[in-house]
């Protein structure tokens, strides 16, 4: 018989996990049979993930983690505070994500240093605080959202763009650092979501107008959990290094 929780055993780490694909990618991968612990600012909202993840009766856990990443501190003390409750994070999935839009004329520093802080440095202290885990653990995955907008430079979204044009190159030297450990490192490049965020393109950053795209304009973000869950439980001799998915029909993509 085929193992319907094939994570059993495992301790995800989820970013961004009180909405959208953060809270989407926690729930896929409880239903794996995953522990999660789930991160983000709103703790309201991540103990409703937690409340659906311990009420599903499969058995996992779940546990709340509310702070802000952009703090060095409490992203090293939240880790500890997970392991601690969890055991060591042998799944780590980098979902949160922030924007500051504007032309490079007319962000000013502070915003981008708040998109550079969540996006890019969060990532990197997360991956630090995980690693030595992952390795005494005989290895882990490590999966980093990224965009199509870290493919292609966009107007108005240069902070954003730089942040996931970044992302690339620290995902790939964490597979480098992590391969001889067993550690995996994964990038993922979703296109228009389906999320609070709206289905916006480089052309129409409207929300209202974005909350109204067909179906196939964008993803949902149940859609793109499914893959990383299947992404954390692939063979463990293999790993995908970058993938890209999108919409069907997404404006200007490819």
């Amino acid at each position: 018989m085929a193992n319907n929780k094939p994570l059993r055993g495992q301790v995800a780490l989820v970013t961004g996990g009180s909405s959208g694909l953060g809270k989407a990618a926690a729930l896929a991968l409880a239903g794996a049979g995953a522990d999660v612990a789930v991160i983000a600012r709103s703790a309201d909202d991540l103990q409703a993930t937690v409340s659906e993840i311990n009420g599903s009766g499969d058995g996992v856990r779940a546990v709340a983690v509310p702070l802000d990443l952009a703090d060095a501190a409490e992203v090293a003390q939240a880790v500890e505070r997970v392991q601690e409750n969890l055991g060591p994070v042998t799944i780590l999935v980098n979902a949160a994500g922030t924007d500051v839009p504007g032309s490079v004329e007319d962000i000013d520093a502070a915003g981008w240093d708040r998109v550079m802080n969540v996006n890019l440095r969060a990532v990197f202290l997360l991956a630090k605080a995980v690693f030595p885990g992952m390795r005494r653990a005989g290895g882990g995955t490590i999966i980093n959202i990224g965009s199509v907008a870290g493919r292609r430079g966009w107007a108005n979204a240069g902070a954003y763009c730089a942040s996931k044009f970044a992302l690339t190159g620290l995902t790939q030297s964490l597979a480098a650092e992590g391969k001889d450990h067993g550690i995996r490192a994964c990038l993922l490049y979703p296109g228009a979501m389906d999320t609070q965020w709206g289905a916006w393109t480089p052309d129409d950053r409207d929300q209202e107008t974005a909350a109204a795209a067909p179906a196939n304009e964008s993803l949902p973000p149940g859609h793109v959990a499914d893959l990383i869950a299947w992404i954390a439980q692939s063979p463990r001799e293999m790993v995908l290094n970058e993938v890209t998915v999108t919409p069907l029909l997404e404006k200007g993509w490819p």
